[in-house]
């Protein structure tokens, strides 16, 4: 009897669960997490969590000292709210978690490195050594600048919000340690360009993207591992087989593994070493030269960071209210 399609990844795939839903990865039990300001918003809202957020909340009240400011309180409590869900996900998953920096940071090379080290220093604070940890940054010059400075003092980073060639070749040459190519966005930005319903899974833009940049660091012997995300379908991920690793939504996670059949191996290094790709060397004139070309992925990055940017406002203001709930509270006691 054929095994269902999750167990058959597994053989070959690294499989990361992409969620901030602690209930989830403890269902899937993947070997990575990870996590952006939009999962952790929409965890912070469920009820289930409200215990990590107040206790959050409290203590940083408590450390913020007296007669500091709410937004002072929120915006300490904020930076910790990542790595106190990053924590929980640590203690059930054997790997890694993957943490971001905030997005309104993602043209700043110098303020993206101070963060970086302060979400570092909470992990080691809180006992977690920095190979368990995994920095997200926007894959823009300055946060692929960023990622080169910190993975030379050993502070592993992921670099998310990945669209084009250009980036993945940066990324590369600087050293990270893993890049996530989002499949679906550039799915996405395709339909919406060329008014088509769907594609076939395997002429899926975003699924011949990242075979592209598999292919690419295969062939020239890069170590930066590639983790596929943001799906839409199961085709998108099947036909992905065989990836470093790919991070998927629980609700893919249960398709997958309700589903029974055969799963081909689609991406192999031997493969990979064998196709005919031409070395692109990437400085800064290039990259942006590149960036500007390639108009889906100039809208895409430009588009995901206000999106996430926006996720952080919006959980900005979930913990100001219910930071102003918790002083009702304390208050009427």
């Amino acid at each position: 009897m054929s095994k269902n399609l999750l167990e058959q990844l597994r053989t070959m795939t690294v499989v990361v669960a992409d969620t901030g839903d602690i209930q989830a990865i403890e269902k899937f039990k993947p070997q990575d997490a990870t996590t952006n300001p939009s999962l952790i918003t929409a965890a912070a809202k469920m009820p289930e969590y409200q215990d990590i957020v107040d206790q959050t909340l409290l203590q940083a009240k408590k450390d913020a000292g007296a007669g500091a400011s709410q937004s002072q309180i929120v915006t300490l409590a904020f930076d910790r709210l990542a790595v106190s869900f990053g924590l929980k996900i640590l203690q059930i998953i054997p790997g890694r978690v993957s943490t971001e920096v905030d997005a309104r940071l993602s043209y700043d090379t110098e303020a993206t490195v101070t963060k970086a080290r302060e979400l570092i220093a909470q992990y080691k604070a809180a006992g977690i050594t920095p190979e368990r940890v995994l920095i997200k940054i926007a894959s823009t010059w300055e946060g692929i600048k960023a990622a080169e400075i910190l993975e030379k003092e050993g502070i592993h980073c992921n670099l998310t919000l990945l669209f084009g060639l250009h980036q993945a070749i940066a990324c590369a040459e600087a050293g990270v340690t893993l890049i996530s190519p989002f499949v679906g966005r550039i799915l996405d930005w395709y339909k919406k360009e060329t008014g088509r319903d769907s594609y076939p899974s395997a002429e899926d833009p975003g699924v011949l993207s990242v075979t592209t940049i598999y292919n690419y660091y295969k062939k020239f012997g890069y170590k930066t591992e590639v983790m596929g995300a943001s799906f839409r379908n199961i085709g998108e991920i099947t036909e992905l087989a065989g990836c470093d690793l790919l991070t998927i939504s629980p609700s893919l996670l249960g398709e997958l593994q309700a589903t029974i059949g055969d799963l081909p191996r689609k991406l192999e290094t031997a493969k990979a070493a064998t196709s005919d790709i031409q070395k692109i060397s990437i400085d800064k004139a290039t990259f942006e030269q590149m960036h500007a070309a390639d108009r889906m992925a100039y809208d895409k990055l430009d588009e995901g960071i206000k999106g996430f940017t926006k996720a952080l406002e919006d959980l900005e203001k979930l913990l100001a209210d219910r930071l102003t709930a918790l002083e009702g509270v304390v208050a009427s006691h």
